[in-house]
């Protein structure tokens, strides 16, 4: 396959990769956007929703596990937010910080203790694996799937934030936590649908992730996490078409990278210096604004 084809393949391998780390981005910056909180778990909260998949789906079949491994993923995320977070509410951001990197390594650790570290396979979804030919192309379903569904998701949640009132009370907090709360509005129940929507997307990009991948390890959220969050600050953390543009160029410049086997190696390496020259240049990202410290 060389050619249009060729590289019509591999664009629509970065858009489904760029759509995936589109998934995890929205969590982390509508989290921050709010709580102003780097979520570190966000990426292990990803790597969980996988062996939900894997344990439930032995028992009840990979159909009806979706809406199950989707539940849970949710109540992981909540539970995360009150436990770990919620006390922590007037405490130094640092220290937050550090809560949310203690819960990232506590996942892993629990998901290497409860699977012997090994790499399960991840069930598969019937639907999503079969192959459809457009011309001289054989495009896998969940190549055409993952960025309609992305971008479907997106749509749904920018309407939810600007149209209905919790997300009118979203954009409050987000930008002023105190007059928010003066105003009224029940910040604790707002970051909790901000949990409750992060932890649902990252479900949903677990399920089109590992559907591609095969398999699920302990440690697999760190790096998608890792490029999520680049993706967030390239964007201009806490905008959401922000952080799904980042995806999307982070996503595609990674596949046409890893289709060359001369710098194939380096594919990560740009993801990350990528980050540094976007912090030089303009630290608050494309979309960003300027964040005023209160003292």
């Amino acid at each position: 396959m060389h050619g249009f084809s060729y590289i019509l393949d591999i664009l629509l391998s970065g858009i489904t990769v760029g759509s995936l780390y589109a998934l995890i981005a929205i969590g982390y910056t509508m989290v921050y956007g709010i709580l102003r909180l780097i979520n570190f778990a966000h990426g292990d909260i990803f790597m969980m929703a996988g062996f939900f998949m894997v344990y439930v789906s032995a028992t009840t079949g990979p159909l009806l596990a979706i809406p199950i491994v989707l539940v849970l993923t949710v109540l992981l995320g909540v539970l995360i937010e009150k436990a770990a977070y919620k006390p922590l509410r007037s405490a130094p951001r640092m220290s937050v910080m550090i809560s949310a990197i203690g819960v990232s390594y506590l996942l892993q650790n629990l998901a290497t203790y409860l699977t012997g570290g090994l790499a399960k396979a991840y069930p598969e979804i019937p639907f999503l694996k079969s192959t459809l030919s457009i011309g001289s192309l054989n495009v896998k379903m969940i190549t055409i799937v993952t960025p309609i569904l992305t971008l479907l998701l997106v749509a749904g949640l920018v309407i939810f934030i600007n149209k209905t009132k919790i997300g009118i009370a979203m954009r409050a907090v987000s930008k002023d936590f105190e007059t928010a709360r003066l105003m009224g509005i029940q910040v604790n129940s707002v970051i909790s649908v901000t949990f409750v929507i992060g932890s649902l997307l990252a479900g949903v990009g677990s399920i089109l992730y590992f559907t591609n991948y095969g398999q699920v390890s302990p440690m697999i959220g760190a790096m998608p996490g890792l490029k999520a969050f680049v993706a967030a600050v390239f964007g201009g953390i806490g905008s959401i078409p922000g952080a799904v543009l980042g995806a999307f160029i982070i996503g595609i410049c990674e596949s046409f990278i890893k289709s060359n086997d001369a710098i194939a190696i380096f594919s990560n390496a740009f993801t990350f210096a990528l980050l540094i020259v976007v912090l030089l240049f303009k630290p608050t990202g494309m979309f960003g604004e300027a964040q005023s410290e209160k003292v």
